[in-house]
């Protein structure tokens, strides 16, 4: 059942003071767009009537076939509460449609809308639960963000330590205005790193809550005279930002399919992890698209290197994780990803991995029971585990020796995102460091 109708929202806007309405998308690297209109045009937009120059948008279209449509959902408005009280600024994600009115292939949200409807027709419902991280810097004294703190803080610290504890707390009130359930908060391994976790809910809605998670960590932050960035390993020697992503899955009865009668997991949990296992290397470019997550993923640190799986809660060190609860609320983690992916895009593959084990009735290799935290490449190497992608450049070769992506994405985003990597890891491997600087100038 929907929650708003368009009266509801004529309603609200009118009640509310709000001047503005943004009809909020993204790209297919999941920046946030928008086109803010004035609340007199309210009528046009919630009727589908308002267009945009698909051209202006990373990985869109081509010239010849730019307009493109917004169709707001309705469920999704909500009041920016740190947005003036006077002449409110309100939000509602769109999905975008061609100038022939169907669903635009290229659009994110609509991959993870059809993976979504794959599950539902097979009887499935997922819900996800992510946990992102994100660093607090300071901004140097033109203004501009850092990579520097005076904090000294780890894990699970409080004040005068943990300096952003407040910070924290006011994005927490702010996220609970827009909606969000917030089930807990703490300050990370790292100097300035913190996480801020809510409770699971659909796949599509939780896809949106972290587009607009993001935005509200960066404004808040920025009230508070901080700069927040989602950016994978922004200092080297600590330990990197990811976004664990938590899957539950029930069936037509509300039933949890990955819990087996003896509580241990069921045969469909170890299908939906084998899937994940068998096309995480192609996976890896979508959910850790940066140059820079590659340097989270290294040994050593809370990351992922192995393609393992563990029911051992403690073992952190495996891509998938089952946290130790087996009941109504079982779920796997996926550890690998990270907060710069494109949710929409990165859910739905991971989801679509999940539905292919299952369908092929697919087994997970031999569970991993030692905790390999501080292994290093050679030792791994020398043992039976696949690795992740060790760079960008690695990871698009994995992403074009799997058709299941293209399958996912569909012709459109693949060709276009596979274009911009390329460039990305061209413009990279051309760029001279401060590294090799300091490491070769005096010597050769």
């Amino acid at each position: 059942m929907s929650k708003y109708t368009k009266d509801d929202i004529f309603r609200i806007v009118e009640e509310e003071d709000i001047a503005f309405i943004r009809l909020q998308f993204c790209d297919i690297f999941g920046i946030p767009k928008n086109i803010a209109i004035a609340a007199s045009q309210l009528e046009s937009a919630l009727n589908n009537e308002c267009m945009f120059d698909g051209v202006s948008v990373e990985g869109f279209v081509r010239s010849d076939e730019s307009d493109m449509y917004l169709y707001p959902d309705y469920d999704s408005f909500e009041i920016y509460p740190w947005r003036p009280q006077a002449g409110k600024v309100a939000r509602m994600f769109c999905n975008v449609y061609t100038v022939d009115r169907k669903p635009f292939a290229g659009d994110p949200r609509n991959v993870l809308h059809n993976v979504v409807s794959m599950a539902k027709e097979m009887g499935i419902s997922f819900k996800i639960n992510a946990e992102p991280e994100f660093f607090l810097f300071d901004y140097n004294d033109e203004g501009q963000p850092t990579n520097t703190t005076k904090e000294k803080a780890g894990y699970f610290d409080v004040a005068p330590a943990d300096q952003g504890e407040n910070v924290r707390r006011d994005i927490i009130l702010n996220l609970e205005e827009l909606g969000f359930d917030i089930s807990s908060s703490h300050h990370e391994t790292a100097p300035a790193q913190h996480e801020i976790d809510f409770k699971a809910e659909n796949a599509e809605r939780v896809a949106d809550m972290i587009m607009t998670f993001r935005m509200a960590v960066k404004t808040i932050a920025k009230k508070h005279g901080l700069y927040a960035t989602f950016m994978p390993k922004p200092t080297e020697g600590i330990s990197g930002s990811g976004m664990h992503i938590n899957i539950s899955a029930e069936d037509n009865n509300g039933n949890n399919i990955f819990l087996a009668d003896d509580n241990n997991l069921s045969e469909t949990a170890l299908s939906f992890i084998a899937g994940v296992l068998s096309h995480v290397k192609a996976m890896t470019l979508v959910t850790n698209p940066l140059v820079n997550s590659y340097k989270r993923l290294v040994p050593g640190y809370d990351a992922p290197v192995n393609i393992t799986w563990s029911s051992y809660s403690a073992n952190r060190s495996a891509l998938i994780r089952i946290p130790s609860r087996r009941d109504k609320y079982t779920r796997i983690e996926v550890r690998n990803p990270d907060g710069a992916c494109n949710p929409y895009l990165a859910i739905a593959l991971i989801l679509a991995a999940g539905i292919d084990g299952i369908k092929k009735k697919m087994t997970p290799p031999e569970e991993l029971n030692e905790n390999l935290k501080d292994a290093t490449y050679d030792s791994l190497r020398k043992s039976a585990h696949e690795i992740l992608p060790m760079t960008l450049g690695e990871a698009i070769a994995a992403y074009q020796q799997d058709d299941f992506v293209k399958e996912v994405l569909g012709d459109s985003i693949y060709d276009k995102f596979l274009e911009a990597k390329r460039k990305e890891w061209k413009d990279f491997r051309t760029c001279v460091t401060q590294w090799e600087i300091e490491k070769y100038l005096n010597i050769f």
